[in-house]
């Protein structure tokens, strides 16, 4: 869209909508990037102050012919929630339980709503909303809606495909569909209107179509673990009744946008044990598991040696880890009980240390029944993907095959074959996650400023691909696929099926407007272009006022300190929680992407790489951005991966005003030492004035 179209559209907008436009380089910018590697800048963004300004956006964004991407918290680790299109971010606004019904255990929700904020309205009820994911502090509904999200406790409870009742829907052409249960011999689920009724049954009948034209191909095709969230869910389709919201279900905004979601809810369990299970080597972690899931556990969770002791060296969870861990095991097994008798728990926790007994491993079990040790322990894992962010120089755990889920009987051959495509390519590989499920967060260690990285990371990925397929496992298990993994998508499912999802997505988009290039006709996953540090990235050299030299680890940072430590965001969002600890103050009165960590880093790195201009790093805009900051320090210690923004702000404050000098009250507040014996010997007078001042 070229200058002159973008600035009619912003136009538009601020004149139709009462939410915020926000068009300026700095904001889209900060939502050019999510938690993947991926980096595109999007034509701009709104942050809708209702259903109907979302409306509003959509109608004025289908009318000018512009691709709409919806967003949530933008914590995506594949890339879906960037792209060159107009962002519609509802986690400020539209972020409300719309109706509970506690007896029949469901709620329709609005799409921004964060999992941890529905869950404390649930909790005095007795219930919860069980597909718990790691970044439940900060992920919205309507993403983990969009992506079919899963979390620690599948084993039980299963995926978002499973627990989604209905979701109205607008489609790019404006009109609201509601895709629900639809009976046997029944064209729709239930529009409002006229209009949503009659586009509901041509969707209901082009999907029942293409269905039994694929059936054959899906039952061929379609691997049977139960992490599997590549392409659209039509295998879950039927000829007879069917749910049309399986289809939304990790659609990944490519299908509509979500008004509003109906969710299954599920009674909070009363009580809960924990058993830490320590392997002296990681083959054995993934062999037993098998074994473990048979005592039927809510969760098994893999943590390898690389997190625990990344883990030890952050100050918010060395307690924690002492506390739990015994010697160095090379992996442990989370493995959690839970139920409404608190005598049942602790039984099959018993059964579990008798169980590694049998095995061969007696006394390898830590059993933590009491509650907030638990807790504690969860929120290590829960960090899994911030702690191994935390690790220093130029190479960093990269996202691109750590959803791949193979049967259990599987799991340790795979993860050993994996570890020699690592050797074999000169790197190595951090392992976590959901071992119960046979679904491992698996990142190899690359530098993806480099192109080498990116060779490495194309050549993992097809033999990965490949070890995949002859187990009969999942490529993409629970991360969906974005711009990382829907290439992938042909390999594993075949031309066939692809065309059908290409098919399908003309049935709900036909202009293809809504988050084109994910799922279907997405780019190749290797291309630098579309990358966070692209083949042309360098920073600006700069004199530091302070001594960042910890952070110039690897060739790469060396005289780069400042802009290492700024890169250690990885854009996961844990600043955006709002459930307990400090960060980050202005972002919990604000909800500004602007007044994040997250959003502040992200700014400096761009003007720090000269993507905002040569005097990016003295601009107004840029002071704006870190104006909010209270230098609180609550960053320092409670992200994973060590962003300290109140340090970064005084860096930057150096620079601004080495060039644009103080103003007067910032002159009179540096000189208040000086001043202020004098004005104490007033201070009466000055207290009189002040109080006549407010009669």
């Amino acid at each position: 869209m070229g200058g002159r179209d973008a600035e009619v559209l912003r136009a538009r907008l601020r004149r139709e909508l009462a939410g915020d436009v926000l068009f300026d380089a700095l904001s889209r910018g900060r939502y050019s990037t999510d938690a993947s590697i991926y980096q595109i800048e999007p034509l701009g963004v709104v942050v809708p102050r209702d259903s109907a300004d979302a409306l509003r956006a959509l109608e004025i964004a289908a009318d000018a012919g512009v691709p709409v991407l919806p967003r949530g918290a933008g914590t995506s680790q594949c890339g879906q929630t960037v792209g060159a299109a107009l962002v519609i971010d509802t986690s400020k606004h539209l972020n409300k339980v719309l109706e509970l019904d506690a007896a029949a255990r469901t709620a329709w929700v609005e799409p921004g709503i964060v999992l941890d904020a529905l869950n404390a309205e649930l909790k005095p009820l007795g219930l919860w909303y069980p597909v718990d994911v790691s970044t439940s502090a900060q992920a919205t509904l309507g993403g983990m809606t969009a992506n079919n999200s899963c979390g620690a406790r599948s084993l039980r409870y299963g995926n978002m495909v499973h627990n989604v009742l209905a979701a109205e829907t607008w489609l790019s052409s404006g009109e609201s569909v509601v895709l629900g249960e639809v009976a046997a011999g029944a064209a729709a689920s239930g529009a409002s209107s006229a209009a949503g009724a009659a586009r509901e049954r041509e969707l209901v009948a082009a999907v029942r179509s293409l269905y039994v034209r694929e059936r054959d191909e899906l039952e061929a095709r379609v691997p049977k673990v139960s992490r599997r969230v590549a392409g659209y869910n039509l295998d879950m389709v039927s000829a007879g009744a069917l749910n049309m919201a399986h289809l939304a279900v990790g659609s990944e905004g490519t299908l509509g946008y979500f008004r509003r979601i109906k969710l299954k809810l599920a009674p909070l369990p009363k009580h809960k044990a924990l058993g830490i299970v320590h392997f002296p080597t990681f083959y054995q972690a993934m062999d037993l598991t098998r074994h473990i899931v048979a005592l039927g556990p809510a969760a098994v969770e893999l943590v390898d040696r690389t997190m625990i002791e990344l883990a030890r060296d952050i100050a918010a969870f060395r307690s924690t880890v002492d506390q739990t861990i015994r010697g160095k095991p090379d992996a442990i097994l989370l493995v959690e009980f839970a139920g409404d008798e608190l005598a049942v728990q602790t039984a099959k926790l018993r059964d579990l240390v008798e169980l590694m007994g049998d095995l061969g491993l007696p006394g390898s079990v830590v059993e933590v029944v009491d509650a907030t040790l638990q807790r504690d322990v969860w929120e290590v894992r829960k960090a899994g993907l911030n702690i191994m962010m935390s690790m220093k120089g130029d190479g960093k755990p990269v996202s691109f095959i750590e959803d791949c889920a193979v049967p259990l009987e599987h799991l340790a051959d795979y993860t050993t074959r994996l570890n020699h495509v690592f050797a074999k390519h000169g790197t190595r590989g951090t392992f976590y996650a959901h071992a119960s499920v046979g679904c491992l967060h698996v990142r190899p260690v690359l530098n993806m400023r480099s192109a080498d990285g990116a060779k490495q990371m194309r050549a993992i990925a097809e033999e990965a691909c490949a070890l995949v397929k002859e187990y009969k496992g999942s490529y993409s298990g629970e991360h969906g696929d974005g711009l990382v993994r829907s290439e992938w998508i042909e390999p594993m499912y075949g031309a066939r099926l692809v065309r059908a999802f290409a098919e399908l997505k003309r049935a709900f988009d036909p202009k293809g407007l809504m988050n084109p290039g994910k799922i279907v006709a997405a780019p190749k996953m290797d291309d630098r272009t579309l990358f966070r540090f692209k083949p042309d990235y360098r920073t600006l050299p700069i004199e530091t006022g302070l001594d960042w030299s910890e952070h110039e680890v690897g060739p790469q940072n060396r005289g780069r300190g400042f802009a290492a430590a700024v890169e250690m965001c990885n854009n996961n969002g844990h600043c955006r929680k709002f459930d307990a600890g400090t960060m980050c103050p202005s972002y919990r009165v604000t909800r500004d992407e602007q007044h994040v960590t997250r959003g502040r880093a992200n700014s400096l790195r761009l003007a720090l790489s000269g993507q905002l201009g040569p005097d990016a790093l003295e601009s107004r805009e840029l002071y704006d951005t870190l104006a909010l900051c209270v230098s609180c320090k609550g960053c320092k210690r409670e992200c994973p991966t060590g962003v300290d923004m109140a340090r970064m702000k005084i860096e930057f404050l150096a620079h601004y005003h080495a060039r644009r000098g103080f103003s007067t009250r910032e002159r009179a507040i540096g000189l208040l030492p000086r001043y202020a014996p004098w004005a104490a010997r007033v201070a009466p007078l000055a207290n009189l004035v002040s109080r006549m001042l407010k009669r």
